[in-house]
């Protein structure tokens, strides 16, 4: 029997869904396409959000097959670059100090580079888990 990999949280996707209207949740489960254009429609006005409720399990799946399992925590990282990316501190946890310290010198690297990680950060991790086997 095969091991199912649960590199991504469901409860993490509906608190994120909340938010959903910026696309936050679309980010999370690696979808950055559509999470931007989320951000840009609110949500494609609030109907495609609506309709996530039910698609966040299939999101989930899809991550959990998509991502490699590791010692980076998926979860954990989104959180520390929700709520501190600015900060640079979701960089440190992965182990990349040196840009850890910049994105807290310069603001995320003046928020491009706190963008370009909501878009990326996904395969940093699931590359970082990969190199640690």
């Amino acid at each position: 029997m095969m091991h199912r990999s649960n590199t991504h949280l469901k409860s993490i996707g509906y608190i994120l869904w909340i938010f959903g209207f910026l696309g936050a949740h679309r980010f999370y489960y690696g979808k950055p396409i559509s999470g931007i254009i989320y951000f840009l429609t609110f949500g494609l006005l609030g109907i495609g959000w609506l309709i996530d409720l039910f698609l966040i399990p299939s999101l989930d799946r899809q991550a959990d097959r998509k991502y490699r399992e590791g010692p980076i925590d998926y979860s954990l990282a989104w959180i520390l670059l929700t709520f501190g990316g600015i900060f640079g501190v979701h960089r440190m946890y992965m182990g990349k100090w040196l840009t850890g310290l910049l994105y807290l010198c310069t603001g995320g690297l003046f928020l491009i580079g706190y963008l370009y990680d909501y878009c990326t950060l996904n395969d940093q991790i699931s590359l970082i888990n990969t190199e640690a086997i």
